[in-house]
C-alpha cells in the first residue's frame, strides 16, 4: 500500500473504497466519546460511511495531485488509529489548508495526534506550497485545543458555528487556530549564538 508520511510511530497513508476501511471508520464514527465534539456521539450508519464519508476521504486535490484526509496506522504494527485532514480550502489552491484528526480512544494520549499533525505541517510549508494552515473546534474541546498549540498553531479567534443541530459545548462557540509559514520557518531558526 502507498505510503504518504512516514513519522516515527505513525505512517499515514491514503484511504481505499475497501470493506476493511469503511469497517475502521464505521467503527471509528460510532464511539460516543470519539465522536462527541463532532455530533454529540449519535451512531453513523454503515450506509452514511458508504455513501458520505468514504468519498470525501477519497477526493483527490488537484492543486495537491493527491488526497487530502490519511489513514493513521500505528507503524509498528500497522493497527489503524483513525484519521488526519490536511485538505486544501480550495481545490484548485494549496494556500490555506485545514488540519484536522479523528483517532480512537485507544490512540489517545500517546501523541499521535501532535506528531501527525507537526509532520503534515512540515510536508505542508516544505512540499505543498501551503502558506497558512487552520484548524478549529468546539471552544470546550480543550484536548484537541491542546494538540493544536503542541503541532505550533496558535488561537486566532473564538466564532460561533451554524450547528444544524445543538450539541452538549456548542453554545460555548468555537475557536480557530493557525499557522502562518513565516512563523512557521522562524522558529525552525536557531537562536543567534545558538
Amino acid at each position: 500500500m502507498r505510503v504518504f508520511l512516514e513519522t516515527e510511530q505513525l505512517v499515514l497513508r491514503p484511504f481505499t473504497d475497501t470493506v476493511a476501511d469503511a469497517a475502521h471508520l464505521f467503527a471509528l464514527d460510532n464511539d460516543p466519546d470519539v465522536m462527541r465534539f463532532i455530533n454529540g456521539g449519535r451512531p453513523a450508519s454503515r450506509e452514511a460511511i458508504r455513501a458520505r464519508a468514504l468519498p470525501r476521504l477519497l477526493h483527490d486535490y488537484p492543486c495537491f495531485r493527491t488526497r487530502g484526509y490519511w489513514a493513521a496506522e500505528e507503524k509498528a504494527t500497522r493497527t489503524f488509529l483513525g484519521w488526519f485532514e490536511f485538505r486544501p480550502l480550495d481545490d484548485h489552491g494549496p494556500a490555506v489548508v485545514e488540519l484536522g484528526y479523528r483517532l480512537n480512544k485507544a490512540a489517545w494520549g500517546k501523541g499521535y495526534a501532535t506528531e501527525g499533525s507537526r509532520a503534515l505541517i512540515s510536508k505542508g510549508f516544505t512540499d505543498l506550497g501551503v502558506e497558512r494552515v487552520t484548524a478549529n473546534t468546539m471552544a470546550v474541546n480543550t484536548r484537541s485545543r491542546r494538540v493544536m498549540e503542541k503541532a505550533g498553531l496558535s488561537f486566532l479567534r473564538e466564532f460561533t458555528g451554524d450547528w444544524p443541530e445543538a450539541i452538549a459545548g456548542s453554545e460555548h462557540g468555537e475557536v480557530e487556530y493557525e499557522l502562518v509559514r513565516a512563523d512557521w520557518e522562524r522558529r525552525r531558526q536557531p537562536a543567534p549564538g545558538a
